[in-house]
């Protein structure tokens, strides 16, 4: 088999008609190029050049040789060049996982520029909740996951945070705690509450919280639809942890010291896969969106 670095070199000696000439031109030692040249001559059962004292010239092999070797160079160039274009260029398909609440409140604007600068490119987007989504990463049907991040390590996942999304602890405006001043973590849990279900990231982050004081929130009911959250908290089924985006004048804000609950939002992919130029630029769109919200 014909190596390319034996090749080019051999275009290179013949050009320049010395062997010197064409290491200090391909930033090698002497020695390196005439054992390119030997082997290439080796492995082509030829001589391809003569050496009369201080002259290299060209035998009837290289001759013949030396524009089939131009014209296998000249097609390597063509073919780094035609990559390069290729992955300078955004298109092709990009798969999406995320979570309902990420996609409404977190993804349009990033969606939208997407859209607008990289019109080669096909979004296939996949809504479900994030810990689904963040299978669908693990299991390669998706490219990559925008959701609520998992605090918890995984070695084939690669995690980037990119919003910071304090939850917030609320009540109906005529529930018992509704006016009760200094509440303590401990009155908290002596209250039923609606929360996520026990799977779900944010449901572990909130009960990691309570853990730190030995204590367990006393679920009366548990749904993955944040929106369904807030409307039971409303119609005064219990307190709950919502984000602030869905914090409206029907619900009190209950300021407990020690519930400072924070998740993180963020985009996940598999560490063994090789991102696309889509998802690399989609990757670039969402920590614009997250710096911009700084």
């Amino acid at each position: 088999m014909i190596d390319i670095a034996e090749l080019l070199t051999f275009i290179k000696v013949a050009e320049t008609a010395s062997f010197s000439e064409a290491a200090v031109q391909l930033f090698v030692t002497q020695p390196a190029v005439s054992k390119r040249i030997s082997a290439l001559e080796g492995n082509l059962g030829v001589r391809l050049f003569d050496r009369i004292g201080r002259q290299v010239q060209l035998t009837e092999a290289g001759v013949r040789l030396l524009p089939k070797a131009r014209k296998m160079a000249e097609d390597l160039q063509d073919i780094q060049r035609s990559m390069s274009l290729q992955m300078q260029d955004v298109s092709g398909e990009l798969r999406l996982s995320t979570s309902h609440h990420v996609g409404l409140h977190r993804l349009p604007k990033s969606l939208k520029s997407f859209q607008e600068n990289f019109p080669s490119a096909q979004l296939e987007i996949e809504f479900s909740q994030s810990e689904e989504a963040y299978q669908d990463v693990v299991k390669g049907r998706a490219e990559l996951g925008i959701i609520t991040l998992s605090n918890k390590d995984n070695a084939l996942i690669e995690s980037l945070p990119i919003w910071s999304d304090p939850l917030t602890c609320v009540v109906s405006r005529d529930h018992p705690l509704a006016h009760v001043k200094g509440l303590s973590l401990q009155e908290l849990a002596q209250h039923a509450c609606v929360l996520p279900n026990k799977n779900t990231f944010t449901r572990q982050i909130a009960e990691q919280a309570f853990g730190k004081q030995d204590l367990k929130p006393l679920v009366r009911m548990s749904t993955n639809n944040l929106e369904t959250l807030a409307m039971l908290v409303g119609i005064g089924w219990g307190w709950s942890l919502l984000p602030s985006t869905l914090v409206d004048e029907k619900l009190c804000v209950l300021a407990i010291e020690d519930l400072n609950v924070e998740r993180k939002l963020g985009v996940i992919y598999h560490k063994q896969r090789t991102l696309s130029r889509a998802a690399l630029a989609f990757i670039d769109l969402l920590k614009s969106d997250g710096a911009s919200r700084l």
